[in-house]
């Protein structure tokens, strides 16, 4: 059988197990059983395929159909064009992440800022930091995360993509134990309302960390947290860009307006949903 035959049949048994993208899955696993690229498989007039690749297509789309996500068979996820590794204490990274990544480069570049000095709070697979590392040579970054785990993750991505030199790692609930102010500040910390936890497909609430879904009441109990202590941290030029959940526009400007924090845009996803807020911590 040739690679492109084995894509079809791939792509159709997805389609059968009705998930979201089955083109994107198939062109992944693929990938990932040939370890070749997809623009190598599509230039090649007939690329076979061998027995045990066959036999370790048969046993991720098994695995596939039990409702676990190919991200987390894989252990991989392409962020920003850039492959992260996953493990069980990181959440999978999302495509409108990206546009926190985008809003932070663009304020770096606006504001003329040659070396700028970024925080990341609950970086998981630290896939925030590290592309804007990736993106900016000169920058340096610090990546926080209560779990242990995730930050081995975050060092271990940024090992791969060559900048851990720039990278330091910081084990701390939030702020707590975070040294000096940033000229930027990121963060997609946990936004699902407690009760909603239930009501997430099984691909999300039986594989991504609890610790980076849970956000409290509302699912803004991370914003509180971060708004009261952002003053210590960014520099009064500085910005800060937080990922928010579908609806919760009105409940982080609560929270902005009792500290006394200056809301200077917010972006929306994709599909027209307010995502991303740009936020200053100058003294409204």
């Amino acid at each position: 059988m040739n690679a492109k035959t084995l894509y079809n049949e791939i792509k159709q048994r997805l389609q059968d197990m009705q998930v979201h993208d089955p083109a994107y899955e198939a062109r992944c696993l693929l990938e990932d059983i040939l370890s070749i690229k997809w623009m190598d498989i599509i230039a090649g007039s007939n690329v076979d395929v061998s027995n045990e690749a066959l036999r370790k297509c048969d046993v991720i789309l098994d695995e596939r159909a039990t409702g676990k996500p190919l991200t987390r068979i894989l252990g991989v996820r392409e962020f920003w064009g850039l492959n992260f590794t996953l493990n069980d204490d990181t959440l999978d990274p999302r495509p409108e992440t990206e546009i926190l990544v985008e809003k932070a480069l663009s304020f770096i570049t606006e504001a003329g800022l040659l070396a700028p000095n970024i925080l990341d709070l609950g970086t998981g697979t630290g896939c925030i930091p590290i592309t804007l590392l990736h993106e900016k040579k000169s920058a340096r970054a610090t990546a926080v995360d209560l779990s242990e785990k995730a930050l081995e993750a975050a060092m271990h991505n940024a090992k791969y993509h060559g900048v851990d030199d720039r990278l330091t790692c910081v084990q701390s609930n939030w702020c707590d134990n975070v040294q000096g102010q940033f000229d930027v500040l990121v963060s997609n910390p946990p936004y699902i309302d407690t009760s909603d936890i239930t009501n997430l497909s099984r691909e999300v609430k039986n594989h991504d960390p609890i610790l980076a879904l849970d956000g409290g009441e509302n699912g803004v109990a991370p914003y509180e947290i971060i708004f009261s202590q952002i003053k210590n941290v960014l520099k009064p030029a500085g910005r800060a860009f937080l990922e928010i959940g579908q609806g919760q526009c009105g409940y982080i400007q609560g929270i902005a307006e009792k500290y006394r924090i200056r809301i200077l845009n917010i972006y929306p996803d994709y599909a027209g949903i307010p995502r991303v807020v740009e936020i200053s911590c100058g003294d409204k």
